[in-house]
This record gives C-alpha cells, sequence and structure tokens, in this order.
C-alpha cells in the first residue's frame, strides 16, 4: 500500500515561488490500479516523483507498505517499481543487459535476474527484442525495456507514469493487459494517464488532481455519479470546473 499524506512542493523561479502540489493526499491499495488524472501542469508528475523519493516534499509524508519515506527512503526504493516520465534506455546494452544491469545494481543474484528476465520477457512478449541493442529501439520497445527493468527485483508496489505515451495500438493494448496483470499478482499499481478510456477501463480508483490538489476521488461510476454524466471526460471537466472556486 501507498499512503500520501497532505503532500506539499514548490519551486522557486526568477520571477516567484510556483506552488505545484497543495495538499494532495491518497490511498493505493494493494491488488488495485490507482489512477491519477489531471491536466497539464496539475502536479501529477511531481506528485509521483514525491512518492518515488526523487523529491522530498516541503511538507506532508510518505508511507510505502508502512515504511516512512522520510526517515529510510532507500528501503521505500526497494519496495517500488517505477516508470518515470524519462524513461531513457542505455543505447550500448541490449534490453536484456538493461535489466541485468538493474538487477544487480538491487543486489541480486544472476540466477534470480535470469529467471525475473525470462518472466517478464514472457509477460511483455520481449523475445525478439532481447538480445537486441536498445539503440533505435521504438519508443514501444523501449518502454517495455523500462518497465521490465523496473521491475527485475519484483516489487509490490508499482508506479508508472504515463505508460501508454507514444504506444500504437496493439502496444498499448498488450501494455494495458499487462497492467491487469499486476493487478492480478495482488500488487499495489499507480498510473498517470490523459487516456479517459484507459483509466475508465483500468482504473478500480481515480484520484483527479487539479492546480495541485485532488479535486474528487473515487471509482470511475462514482465520478460518473457523482457528477451525474454518463461518460468519464464529461465527469473529470466538472471536477476540473470546481475547483476553480477552490482557489478564486
Amino acid at each position: 500500500m501507498i499512503i500520501a499524506n497532505d503532500l506539499h512542493k514548490a519551486f522557486k523561479t526568477r520571477t516567484g515561488t510556483v506552488t505545484a502540489v497543495e495538499g494532495v493526499s491518497f490511498k493505493a491499495h494493494d491488488g488495485q490500479i490507482t489512477g491519477l488524472l489531471g491536466p497539464n501542469g496539475a502536479g501529477k508528475t511531481t506528485t509521483l516523483r514525491m512518492l518515488y523519493t526523487l523529491m522530498a516534499p516541503d511538507r506532508g509524508d510518505i508511507h510505502v507498505d508502512g515504511i516512512d519515506a522520510a526517515h529510510d527512503p532507500a528501503a521505500v526504493r526497494r519496495a517500488l517499481g517505477v516508470l518515470p516520465d524519462a524513461r531513457g534506455v542505455y543505447k550500448r546494452l541490449t534490453a536484456r543487459e538493461n535489466i541485468a544491469y538493474f538487477g544487480r545494481l538491487h543486489g541480486m543474484d544472476r540466477t534470480d535476474i535470469a529467471q525475473r528476465t525470462a518472466a517478464l520477457s514472457d509477460a511483455l512478449d520481449m523475445a525478439d527484442i532481447l538480445d537486441r541493442r536498445t539503440e533505435g529501439f521504438s519508443q514501444g520497445q523501449r518502454t517495455k525495456t523500462a518497465i521490465a527493468r523496473a521491475l527485475v527485483h519484483d516489487p509490490k508496489n508499482v508506479i508508472l507514469d504515463e505508460p501508454t505515451n507514444g504506444l500504437d495500438v496493439m502496444t498499448t493494448r498488450a501494455m494495458r493487459e499487462f497492467l491487469r496483470r499486476l493487478r492480478a499478482e495482488g500488487r499495489c499499481v499507480i498510473f498517470s494517464s490523459h487516456i479517459m478510456q484507459e483509466v475508465a477501463a483500468l482504473c478500480d480508483r481515480i484520484v483527479i488532481i487539479a492546480k495541485g490538489r485532488v479535486v474528487a476521488a473515487g471509482s470511475a461510476d462514482e465520478l460518473r455519479q457523482r457528477y451525474a454524466e454518463t461518460n468519464l471526460e464529461d465527469a473529470f471537466v466538472k471536477a476540473i470546473g470546481s475547483s476553480e472556486g477552490l482557489h478564486a
């Protein structure tokens, strides 16, 4: 389980201070997919970066499987598998070597790395690219490699920042099925997306963020009912519109 409590984050610029996240709180449960939904600049990526300890919140706290991220960030990182917004891979290495490198960073031995690589290759349909150098990979191939290396240590908690961004239709379908598989394995999955259909189809719970705050949360059905709309996109627009009053 991942718990975010009253997270705040601001950045200093040449012209002053910009508040990116202002009091975000939510829980992501094991065996569920929790979606972060919001317009560009809403604070989603900053929130995710705080969850996986790339940034420290100015205020608030994060717990991953009961571990306080402020007190033991290394233990939190071991409990997480992360696909960040920037997903560069080592171009001179093959996909297998990229995965193995991350496995060694996690202290895994060669046997465990080989077993996990085989399992992830099967789950992500990577057999045809596993021993190719990643230079020249398509966006989908790079994303698969980045996800496999993020999950090589078999973490219980998975954070994915727009995992289907830029993928073709067939790769997107495969990625969605992979997310369902992670949920079926009992993992806690958090992912952000701009695609309403994807969020509605995959997520057990949706957290809508606007202007650095949580403006609504619930299942797709609950959000549609709350805003008296038949589709999630219209409910989302209403939720974002309601956030305007919070900042008036």
